[in-house]
């Protein structure tokens, strides 16, 4: 006899104890762990419980009986369904106490080392309007709230939408009216561009069936006050794309670098299509400050395909942080792991002897050479390849031991084969930057036999998500500890 499933419980007026990973807030009931996201530590709820897995539950409210004095009120709508801001209902100072306590729990659980007092987290001023980068998706068929279903069914103009994946959801498209992420105009212009479309009745994105005119729309700002929009069309329309661009270029004549990108593919990744230039020029203009006053900024040509940090301001923070954990003399080689475009190469070179930088991606350090000879900076290199291949012992006799190495890996951490090629090299000095303080801490618990913590700094990148950077300090131990 086939076995039925055991319906999911719902839990009754539990208390949420924690803010934790992935955005979602944590309660623990009968020794299992609840994972409850749009909930602050505080709240007494019902939740019904939506996922099992061994050891834990995810569940969502569904009845709220007490407010944490955590809460606030959220500034968007879309809050709620939307997944770019899960942490919009607590209030800045709170979710800078919680990104703080990350960095805490991950060095006390996981890395489980000594480490000295942590500095209170660096904030933004505005924890709104922060990104230079979005992009959004258009589709025919918008996602549909509850009010909706009341309304009978709607014509077909009413089911497009430009906007954002739901969490989890890949061909769910959330109609976005106001988004908080980035500065004007990017609203406007998506709004506008929306009403093109509708109004000339051009078709939207199926993603599903995989067919449509009007496909993606990115939008990149920058602190110079470029302004730079590309559309992606899903179908190659000559006539429609240029009446089209012309109605973007004379409606918004502040775009200084307009252009568009056909995608046929099943994929939404640009990266190996041709980008046409309508207007402008093909790049934005960033310009970062120096490490100090007396250093002339960095100044760095952003194309549509260029990876740039997402929060520029916080970005200088970041990298500030990390020079100042070095503590440069001048005669130091740097090895500038993950290295990326080379910003932070670029940051430290006029500082120090020489940085060598690694990164695996082709493409990223080409912008990173780039970088290099824009700027005039000549005692960087960058080199391409597998950390985990490229960094051995005959690169290291190649180009010499490094004093200082500075790390900054995605979110998986350090492959453990890097982490002993570190530890071979042996450099006096470890500045480990971080944008998961959990895989940090992994990674610090396996050099703890030869180096130890002596600064903790972290930084808030990106308000109103559960997300942190950190940046530790590790000197190796004297011989006689």
């Amino acid at each position: 006899m086939a076995r039925r499933n055991t319906p999911l419980p719902l839990l009754k007026e539990i208390e949420i104890i924690d803010a934790g990973a992935q955005g979602k807030a944590v309660a623990r009931v009968n020794q299992r762990v609840v994972f409850v996201p749009f909930a602050a530590p505080g709240d007494v709820v019902d939740v019904q419980v939506i996922k099992k897995k061994k050891g834990n539950y995810e569940g969502v409210i569904t009845k709220l009986y007490k407010k944490s004095p955590y809460r606030s009120q959220p500034k968007c709508e879309h809050f709620g369904l939307c997944g770019g801001c899960k942490w919009q209902h607590m209030d800045y100072d709170n979710q800078k106490f919680f990104k703080e306590k990350q960095v805490k729990d991950n060095l006390d659980h996981i890395a489980k080392v000594a480490y000295p007092e942590i500095r209170p987290i660096i904030g933004v001023e505005n924890p709104f309007y922060y990104r230079n980068k979005l992009e959004f998706t258009f589709s025919d068929k918008r996602w549909l709230q509850a009010e909706d279903f009341t309304e009978g069914e709607k014509p077909a103009n009413e089911m497009k939408a430009l906007g954002f994946h739901l969490p989890g959801k890949f061909d769910k498209i959330l109609d976005i009216n106001h988004c908080y992420l980035q500065k004007d105009p990017s609203n406007a212009i998506r709004l506008a561009a929306k009403e093109y479309g509708v109004r000339k009745g051009l078709s939207f994105y199926n993603i599903r069936e995989q067919k449509g005119f009007l496909r993606n729309l990115i939008i990149r700002t920058a602190s110079t006050g470029d302004l730079m929009v590309v559309m992606i069309f899903g179908e190659d329309n000559e006539a429609a794309i240029q009446e089209m661009m012309e109605f973007l270029a004379g409606k918004f004549p502040e775009i200084t670098s307009l252009m568009y990108v056909i995608n046929t593919k099943v994929n939404d990744v640009i990266y190996d299509l041709d980008v046409h230039l309508f207007k402008g020029k093909d790049f934005n203009l960033e310009v970062m400050p120096g490490a100090t006053p007396e250093q002339k900024p960095l100044q760095f040509k952003v194309g549509p395909k260029s990876f740039y940090q997402t929060n520029p301001e916080q970005a200088h923070v970041l990298y500030k942080t990390a020079f100042d954990f070095a503590e440069f003399k001048g005669h130091e080689k740097v090895y500038d792991l993950y290295t990326g475009t080379g910003t932070i190469a670029l940051f430290m070179a006029p500082f120090v002897k020489e940085v060598i930088g690694i990164e695996s991606v082709k493409e990223a350090v080409i912008h990173a050479r780039k970088n290099a000879e824009e700027n005039e900076i000549n005692n960087v290199s960058f080199h391409a390849g597998d950390m985990a291949k490229l960094l051995d012992e005959n690169f290291l006799s190649t180009h010499g031991q490094p004093d200082i190495i500075v790390t900054d890996p995605p979110r998986a951490g350090m492959h453990p084969k890097v982490i002993q090629q570190i530890l071979k090299a042996a450099p006096e000095k470890i500045v480990y930057v971080s944008c998961n303080p959990a895989t940090q801490a992994r990674d610090i618990a396996e050099m703890d036999a030869l180096y130890e913590i002596k600064k903790v700094q972290p930084v808030d990148m990106f308000p109103q998500t559960h997300h942190v950077e950190n940046v530790i300090l590790l000197v190796k131990r004297s011989k006689t500890e």
